[in-house]
């Protein structure tokens, strides 16, 4: 599964390519639809359109002479997941600083000459 983060957290680290994505996430959209809002080539997109196929985000279909690009959110579901499990992790974390901080305040306030002036 790491090799597959790897090339998702790669295919994202652009932000062209996460341009894309998020066009994507609208509907499916040709090259040259992709392409009209950069300020580069057909080709220059096609690349990024590649990086983003190695890693599963994107897949391109044929319906006639169309060959129109849609996002796949696996990837992006796998990424979730494992952020996910950081985020627990750091909340936790969070709230046992909270209840050392709520331990010490109260233990300061029971002291003889605790508390705040």
């Amino acid at each position: 599964m790491h090799t597959d983060l790897d090339a998702t957290f790669a295919a994202l680290a652009d932000p062209t390519r996460r341009a894309i994505l998020t066009r994507l996430a609208a509907g499916e959209a040709t090259v040259t639809e992709l392409a009209a809002p950069f300020a580069m080539s057909q080709p220059a997109i096609s690349k990024h359109l590649r990086v983003l196929e190695r890693a599963g985000l994107v897949s391109r279909g044929r319906v006639a002479q169309r060959r129109p690009c849609r996002l796949e959110a696996g990837p992006l579901r796998d990424v979730t997941a494992w952020l996910a499990a950081y985020r627990d992790h750091w909340a936790e974390r969070y709230q046992h600083l909270d209840d050392l901080l709520d331990e010490l305040r109260t233990a300061e306030q029971t002291e003889p000459g605790g508390g705040t002036p």
